[in-house]
C-alpha cells in the first residue's frame, strides 16, 4: 500500500480484512465544529473515529504533545486495530489533520499507514457512500514500537539557532509568520523562529484537496528557500500543519526530517526565546 491512496483505491478495497479506516478530523477552536458529532452524522463506511484532539501526552510539558507509544497503542487497541492491519487515515479538516495522525502512527510503529488523498471532501464530492452512527469493534492487539518519525524539542531548536545544521520551515500563513497578524491564542507573541523559511501548508494542495504532484511539490519547497539535499525541521502553530509539510517531504522521498512538536504555541509563549518579524529572507 502506498503512503497516499486515492478515493478510487479505497472504494475498491473498502471492507477487506485487515484494512482499517480512521477518521482523524480535528478542528481549530474558531472553526466551531464538533468532529465527533460530524463523524457520527456521516463517515466513510466502516471508519472509526480516532479522536485526534485527545491523542496527546497530558504529562508532557509540550502543549498537545504527541502521545507516548503506550498511549497510542492503547487508543489503537480500543479502536480494534491489530498489529498487522493496514491503516488508511482521512480527515475533513481545513488544517489537514490526517497528516498529524499519519506522523504519530508511523512514529509508534504502524507498519502500513496511508493518507486518503482529498479526504472526506473528495469522497463526498464523488457521491461515494457514507454511513452514520458509532461502530462497535472488538479490542485489537496493536503494540507500539519505535518507528519512523523524529520530534525536536525547544532546547534543540534553540541550539540550532547557532549551528544552523537543520533548515526550519514554518507551515503557518504568511501574515502570522511575518507578525502582521496576531496569533489567535492569548499570550502568544507574534513572528517566527529566527532564520526560518515559510511555506504555508495550503500551497501543497490542488483545488480538489489532493496533494500536488511531485514536480510541483519540489517547486513549492524550492520557492520557499528549502534545499532538499539538507535536513529539515518543520514547525507551525501547534504541531499539526507542520506534519503536512513532513508528509509532503515523505512523498518526495526525504527522510532527514523532524517535527518541532511544541511549535509556535510553545516558542511564542516563552518570553526568553528570540522572535523575528517580517517575511522570510
Amino acid at each position: 500500500m502506498d503512503s497516499l491512496v486515492s478515493t478510487e483505491w479505497l472504494a475498491r478495497h473498502l471492507g477487506e480484512p485487515g484494512l482499517v479506516v480512521l477518521d482523524a478530523s480535528s478542528h481549530l477552536p474558531d472553526a466551531k465544529r464538533d468532529a465527533r458529532a460530524e463523524f457520527a452524522a456521516a463517515h466513510i463506511p466502516g471508519a472509526r473515529f480516532l479522536d485526534l484532539a485527545t491523542l496527546t501526552d497530558p504529562d508532557s510539558p509540550v502543549p498537545s504533545a504527541v502521545p507516548t507509544g503506550e498511549q497510542f497503542a492503547e487508543r489503537m487497541r480500543s479502536l480494534g486495530v491489530n498489529g498487522d492491519d493496514r491503516l488508511v487515515i482521512y480527515d475533513d479538516s481545513a488544517v489537514k489533520t490526517a497528516a498529524r495522525a499519519w506522523f504519530i502512527a508511523r512514529m509508534h510503529g504502524a507498519r502500513q499507514v496511508a493518507i486518503l488523498d482529498g479526504g472526506l471532501g473528495k469522497w463526498r464530492a464523488e457521491g461515494r457512500p457514507l454511513e452514520s452512527g458509532e461502530p462497535g469493534v472488538a479490542a485489537g492487539d496493536f503494540t507500539s514500537a519505535p518507528g519512523a518519525g523524529t520530534v525536536r524539542f525547544k532546547a534543540e531548536m534553540l541550539a540550532n539557532l547557532g549551528s544552523r545544521s537543520e533548515q526550519v520551515v514554518d507551515a503557518r500563513g504568511r501574515a502570522r509568520f511575518s507578525g502582521e497578524q496576531a496569533d489567535f491564542r492569548p499570550n502568544i507573541a507574534s513572528g517566527h523562529i529566527p532564520g526560518s523559511c515559510n511555506l504555508p501548508y495550503n500551497l501543497l494542495f490542488q483545488h480538489d484537496g489532493t496533494y500536488l504532484r511531485r514536480a510541483n511539490l519540489e517547486r513549492a519547497f524550492a520557492a520557499a528557500g528549502i534545499d532538499l539535499a539538507k535536513p529539515v525541521v518543520t514547525t507551525c502553530g501547534g504541531g499539526v500543519t507542520a506534519a503536512v509539510l513532513l508528509f509532503a517531504l515523505h512523498l518526495l522521498g526525504k527522510a532527514d526530517v523532524a517535527l518541532y512538536d511544541g511549535s509556535w504555541i510553545e516558542w511564542g509563549a516563552d518570553p526568553a526565546t528570540p522572535k523575528e518579524l517580517g517575511s522570510a529572507a
